[in-house]
């Protein structure tokens, strides 16, 4: 029998959609079925490659592992499975399967599925102490609307189960239109006015892609929790276990109350009351908020009679100062991972201070080995972080972790056992994130810092600690000097060449950049001792850097962010000016 009868066999009496091709991918025989994969005709002797878009190698991968390939032709959906026929293997067999209507279906059934949302108005209390009683129902009454109007216009279930939260469950469909528009009802729930000097902002945890409805529920309140955590005035969406953030336009609201620093006081006491061992631990590379946290802590676990110890791998020209006076003036056990691997078993208690992500820690396999964990953090929560702490203080609207330390011990020590080098250093903490009280200051913050001036901080000797030497005096001026700035209030910089204080002269050129009138960000890039290309940005007013920067994996606050990348500082810096540019 000649090639022409089997093909002609081929094509009259197989019933279904297939072609056999050559090993060079042209098509050799088709079956008549195949018109209802192809709209042409004479398919014979065409391109498989060039029909379908699928690769040889793709082909190869299908035929040996077994899987199926999927084409999507014009209007319908296809699997594509693939065998090679004959004894040398030069020529390939594939069967079309019409999937369209599954497609359509499972299309359907995901635009059809519960999306679980809770809202939460942020500084609630706050905003019924800042309003006469005669108008609270008026502002009330206008963010119940604001929130109910938001659910018609996703045709969802709207239930107030708090005085502060809802319950929103809406179809998918809807939440991908909010997610394209970024969730609007929080611009809109912003623009109510009030007679506080804050705005309202809301806070919304959804959750979808789970398996049950309770799988949503849970998604949706570990949403908010994060959301809460970063500072509220966003929706965070958690879809199994990714995660993404939308808003956070305004600075977070510093609280009034203090009650929770005297819970969180004691209740870190009881802790350390019932430890044998005590491990204080930063985050790599610590700064002196870091630092000053470490101190602070370290001075209420000691006098406990507690084997107290912070954990210091190394530190940079930054910290050389304060760290060199407080071994010089004080008794600190200073470990390093060894050791402290070593000594961690159910009875150490491990208190993580200024992060909250277990990669940048100075050992992330301590957190395996320590039994009970403690974290003080005041950074917006990202996807990353300590899972199950014991006790978590995470305060966003802090400046700094030396400030939530300082109102801890107000509740927890005498003042004047506080000894001097330790309140220096939680004051220098102060001061170094809120670069010298002028950005992300509240009133506490100033109240703490007057409780470490009463303590016996010396503000001249805090000063000395500040001082560089003059290569990184040098470097600091000519990245200043190098700055380049564009129409839309951006400043960018490149420190050149590579050095082990890089990530602090970054920052000391950001914030100076930010004083050159019409600047509202500055991003400035150099390398560390590493090779590593480091990021720090700065930013005032309602321009959310921390955004910017975590999109290249890093994170901070608001006005106040980092980030580290793999490539060279002059593709960094460009990268950058993409996302900037996309900014009004």
């Amino acid at each position: 029998m000649t090639n022409k009868n089997i093909d002609e066999l081929f094509s009259e009496y197989v019933p279904l959609p297939l072609c056999i091709i050559g090993e060079n991918g042209k098509i050799q025989s088709v079956s008549s079925k195949i018109g209802e994969v192809f709209l042409y005709d004479e398919l014979v002797g065409s391109d498989i490659f060039a029909l379908t878009g699928i690769s040889k190698e793709q082909l190869k991968d299908a035929a040996a592992s077994g899987e199926q390939l999927i084409y999507r032709g014009s209007s319908k959906t296809f699997k594509v499975s693939v065998a090679f026929t004959g004894d040398d293997n030069e020529s390939t067999l594939l069967y079309f399967t019409d999937i369209s209507d599954f497609e359509e279906m499972q299309e359907r059934y995901k635009k059809e599925q519960a999306c679980y949302a809770v809202v939460n108005v942020d500084n609630y209390d706050e905003l019924v102490a800042s309003t006469a009683e005669e108008n609270q129902a008026e502002v009330m009454s206008q963010i119940d609307r604001c929130i109910r109007s938001w659910g018609a216009s996703v045709e969802a279930s709207v239930t107030r189960y708090k005085s502060h939260m809802y319950m929103v469950i809406f179809e998918n469909s809807y939440f991908l239109q909010q997610e394209r528009s970024k969730f609007p009802v929080l611009d809109e729930v912003r623009e109510i006015e009030t007679e506080g000097d804050f705005p309202i902002t809301l806070s919304i945890g959804i959750g979808l892609g789970g398996t049950t409805p309770a799988g949503n529920d849970t998604f949706a309140v570990e949403a908010l929790d994060l959301a809460l955590a970063r500072g509220g005035d966003q929706a965070v969406v958690k879809e199994g276990d990714n995660i993404s953030f939308y808003g956070g336009k305004t600075q977070t609201v510093e609280k009034g109350n203090k009650g929770k620093s005297r819970i969180i006081g004691h209740a870190l006491r009881g802790l350390i009351d019932t430890a044998k061992n005590v491990i204080i631990m930063g985050h790599v590379s610590p700064d002196m908020d870091c630092f000053g946290a470490a101190l602070g802590i370290y001075r209420l676990s000691k006098p406990r009679n507690k084997n107290t110890y912070i954990l210091i791998n190394e530190y940079n020209e930054a910290l050389e100062s304060i760290y060199e006076t407080a071994m010089k003036e004080g008794e600190y056990d200073i470990i390093k991972n060894p050791k402290a691997l070593a000594m961690a078993d159910d009875d150490t208690l491990l208190i993580v201070v200024d992060t909250h992500r277990p990669s940048i820690t100075e050992c992330p396999e301590l957190l395996e080995k320590a039994k009970n964990i403690a974290v003080i953090d005041h950074h917006r929560k990202g996807e990353e972080f300590i899972e199950n702490p014991t006790l978590a203080y995470t305060e966003p609207y802090a400046s700094s972790a030396s400030e939530l330390v300082t109102e801890i011990l107000q509740y927890t020590i005498e003042r004047r056992d506080l000894e001097q080098i330790e309140a220096e250093a939680l004051l220098a903490g102060i001061m170094v994130d809120t670069n010298r009280f002028s950005v992300k200051t509240g009133v506490r913050t100033f109240e703490a810092a007057a409780w470490l001036k009463r303590a016996g901080a010396d503000t001249a000797d805090v000063k000395r600690f500040f001082q560089i030497t003059r290569d990184s005096f040098t470097l600091r001026a000519g990245g200043i000097g190098a700055a380049e700035f564009d129409d839309n209030g951006f400043a960018y910089s490149i420190i050149q060449g590579e050095n082990e204080n890089a990530q602090i002269i970054n920052s000391q050129v950001a914030d100076e950049l930010l004083t050159v009138k019409g600047v509202r960000g500055s991003f400035v890039v150099g390398r560390n001792e590493e090779g590593t290309t480091v990021v720090s940005a700065r930013s005032i007013g309602n321009l959310n850097v921390q955004v910017i920067m975590e999109s290249f994996e890093g994170g901070g606050h608001m006005n106040t962010a980092g980030a580290q990348m793999d490539m060279p500082p002059e593709e960094a810096i460009e990268a950058i000016k993409k996302m900037t540019g996309r900014i009004k």
